[in-house]
Order: C-alpha cells, then sequence, then structure tokens
C-alpha cells in the first residue's frame, strides 16, 4: 500500500488533495495533519467516509517539537501496516499564510519583525522542518508518484512538494509589496532546490519541486478576488487537479524546479 501525507489539510488546497487522492487512489494511505483537528469538521467527515484510507494527527508545522512528535506517531501508523512499505510515496506542505493580519504588506511602511517571522515560520521554516523530521520515510516509499523507471524515468523513491507561489519568483516580481509572503515564497523555493541536492545521492532518489497552484478560491485569496482577472481564478478541485497532473508526471530530472499547475516551470 502506498502512502501520503498532506500536510495542512483542514481547508482549501489541502483539503482538496486528501478528496482527490481518496478519490483517484483507492489503494493509498492518506496521513492528514492540520493544527485543530477538532475544527476540522469537513476533514473529519472525510475521514468517516474513509476509516481505513485516511488518518488524521495534529500538527502546527511552526513547532518543531509536534513534527518530531508526529514522525514518530507515522512511524508507528507506517510500521503497524503488514502492507506497506514503511515509507511516504507522497509528501505535500501545503499550509500557508498571506501575512498574519490576512493582508500583505503594500509598503514598506507596513513591515513588521513579528509578521516576517509569523510568516515565515509556517511559509519556510516548516516545510523545511519537516522534510528534516520525514526524510528517512521519503527515502523508503516504492515510487508510487512520479514517472516511474518502466516510464524512462530514472529510480526514485518518493516526491516532496512544496506548496509555493509565483510572487514568490524574484524574476517574475514587477508590482512589489508583499514583502513577507514574496520573502517567504523565496527563500522556499531556495530550500527545495537545496532538498533536491540533499536528495539526489543515493540508489533512490527524492524528487523535490516546488508548485504554484494559481489563484484558487481559498480564505487566503479571498480579500483580493476583485483584482483577479476574469476566467483566472481556480476553483481548488480544477487547481489539485492540474497539479496532481504535474506530480505524476515529474521525473528525477525535474527535481529542485518551480513549476504551475500547469507543469509550466517558473524562474526563480
Amino acid at each position: 500500500m502506498a502512502n501520503a501525507l498532506i500536510q495542512g489539510a483542514s481547508r482549501g488546497i489541502g483539503l482538496q488533495f486528501c478528496k482527490h487522492l481518496l478519490d483517484t487512489r483507492s489503494s493509498l494511505k492518506i496521513i492528514a495533519t492540520c493544527r485543530r483537528p477538532e475544527e476540522a469538521t469537513e476533514l473529519q467527515q472525510l475521514r468517516k467516509e474513509n476509516p481505513q484510507n485516511l488518518e488524521i494527527l495534529q500538527l502546527d508545522v511552526a513547532n518543531e517539537d509536534q513534527i518530531k512528535d508526529v514522525s514518530s506517531a507515522v512511524k508507528q501508523l507506517l510500521h503497524g501496516n503488514p502492507a506497506s512499505t514503511g515509507g511516504l510515496d507522497l509528501l505535500i506542505n501545503c499550509a500557508g499564510i498571506l501575512h498574519p493580519s490576512g493582508r500583505g504588506e503594500t509598503s514598506l511602511k507596513a513591515v513588521s519583525q513579528e509578521a516576517l517571522m509569523s510568516t515565515f515560520a509556517t511559509n519556510t521554516i516548516g516545510p523545511l522542518l519537516m522534510a528534516k523530521h520525514f526524510g528517512e520515510f521519503l527515502t523508503k516509499g516504492g515510487g508510487e508518484f512520479g514517472k516511474a523507471a518502466a516510464d524512462g524515468g530514472k529510480p526514485h523513491s518518493a516526491v516532496l512538494v512544496n506548496m509555493s507561489a509565483r510572487v514568490g519568483s524574484i524574476t517574475d516580481n514587477k508590482l512589489g509589496g508583499w514583502y513577507s509572503y514574496r520573502m517567504s515564497k523565496s527563500a522556499l523555493n531556495s530550500a527545495t532546490k537545496n532538498l533536491s541536492v540533499e536528495f539526489s545521492r543515493g540508489r533512490k532518489k527524492v524528487i523535490c519541486i516546488s508548485l504554484h497552484p494559481g489563484t484558487v478560491d481559498t480564505e487566503l485569496s479571498r480579500p483580493y478576488h476583485r483584482n483577479v482577472p476574469e476566467g483566472k481564478l481556480f476553483s481548488a478541485e480544477y487547481s489539485v487537479k492540474k497539479m496532481m497532473e504535474v506530480v505524476e508526471n515529474v521525473s528525477v530530472e525535474d527535481s529542485g524546479k518551480f513549476f504551475d499547475f500547469a507543469g509550466l516551470e517558473i524562474p526563480f
């Protein structure tokens, strides 16, 4: 049985990844994490409907002690299942914040140390620590996602996805503003590249990519919907379906790259 971990699964894109994977992969075991499982009503309902394929664990990605504790719990789950390889085939880091206030900074005057640190803790440091504590499981995956060796790809064990954003592209930045969010996503892309180098060593490699989901109708983007051009605001269902097509087709050669939901590479 293949295994996937979706970090930040209580709502929006993370929740939709759980739904999509449950609908499309009947033999997949999904471990979904979120800060407050007791308040994640849709995720809890999904668990009731799929008790054999979905587990929910509490995790605040800004707390390394919790990440370490959850990695121990995941180890028990994986080794307690005789049909499991004992590894993860897919890890998707979804949790993210635009800014503690819910709105990005429009000028330098709005920048504060507290907001920068909070945004980086969730958007950048958290995903990196997830890779640190779950890396051992990724190297034991069965290569269920990504372009398999049978399809012409080099052997790999798993795919690690960091949910980034186009505004994290330094090259693409034409408008400025949103200091905390832009910088945290740029740093996340840098971390993804670093991870791709480290996880390229060894016999079975881990494919590490950053993904831009497009502008999705979620709480994070809601304050800015009126500025989105017609036809460019996507449902979570559409975005996740397109991103999973990317995940299913990436190869070892793609590791370290930054893609949009359509599979087009974005410059760093």
